[in-house]
């Protein structure tokens, strides 16, 4: 049995532990607040406006002719991968880089990565080929950051340097549960005929100049409410880590002090029966 300076210095680092796991799940907790409320309030207008440009495409497919839109022969395949800069949040990014080596693993084309976050970074640079990757988006988490990274993807896009682009991340749906989604980013899918609604629309000003201005703006769009969604994934999946790292360390703590309590009580034990021993040996 382990002496009781060995137990007491083990309880104190166990109880060390536990702070920084109830501090860093409540600092999760406050930050997951706001990063849930924000991507709840942008999935309305984000999937409202890509359903819109899905019919328009569908609609005037004749009539416009766009390389967003074309489907073309797939030799090059762009994977942007959303994971976070810091770890302690269970199997979220590993989950990603999972599912990315097991994509390119059936891929038949030509696979290239674009990494947002540093773990994804690490975890994934020594076995693909990185086209690029940030990691300072996440110091201020804004359109007009996420906007320069989809204005790269697109000039790739239409550069031919990519046939198709996917973005893979986590999809926030509670603070306990994350999905990994392969969301196609390009080019863009039309809705199933079944599903259109045809429409005679009214475009003012043309519809060239409609739809050259809104495809863009949609790609944008689509990419920072993933990375909003990864972001608010992240929080939570962490305050989870943290919430039950925090219960493992209690329970260990209550184990450890349960032994020092034994050990203590078995070497007051050991002293009291020297003690008549010796009293013993003395009167006789």
């Amino acid at each position: 049995m382990a002496n009781l300076k060995e137990i007491r210095s083990r309880i104190s680092s166990v109880n060390s532990t536990m702070q920084i796991t109830s501090a860093m799940k409540m600092v999760s907790a406050a930050k997951l607040k706001k990063a849930q409320d924000a991507i709840i309030a942008m999935r309305p207008y984000s999937e409202k406006l890509t359903q819109l440009l899905q019919n328009l495409s569908q609609n005037v497919q004749d009539d416009f002719q766009s390389p967003f839109l074309k489907n073309r022969e797939i030799r090059n395949t762009l994977l942007v991968t959303i994971t976070s800069n810091r770890g302690l949040c269970g199997g979220f990014n590993s989950n990603i880089v999972k599912a990315v080596k097991e994509r390119a693993s059936i891929d038949d084309t030509n696979v290239s990565i674009l990494t947002i976050g540093k773990k994804g970074n690490d975890a994934l640079k020594k076995e693909f080929d990185i086209k690029s990757h940030y990691t300072e988006i996440y110091d201020d988490l804004s359109f007009k950051n996420s906007s320069i990274i989809s204005e790269k993807i697109v000039e790739g896009f239409l550069d031919n340097k990519y046939d198709k682009v996917y973005l893979v991340y986590n999809k926030f749906k509670n603070a306990a549960t994350q999905i990994v989604e392969f969301e196609q980013f390009l080019p863009l899918i039309p809705k199933a005929e079944k599903n259109i609604d045809k429409k005679d629309y009214i475009f003012e000003p043309e519809i060239n100049k409609v739809l050259s201005s809104l495809i863009p703006k949609t790609l944008k769009i689509q990419l920072f409410k993933a990375i909003r969604d990864s972001f608010a994934s992240e929080h939570g999946a962490r305050m989870t880590a943290m919430h039950k790292a925090t219960d493992n360390a209690t329970e260990l703590r209550d184990q450890l002090k349960l032994t020092y309590n034994k050990a203590r009580q078995a070497s007051i034990t050991n002293e009291i029966l020297e003690i008549v021993g010796g009293a013993e040996a003395l009167k006789n």
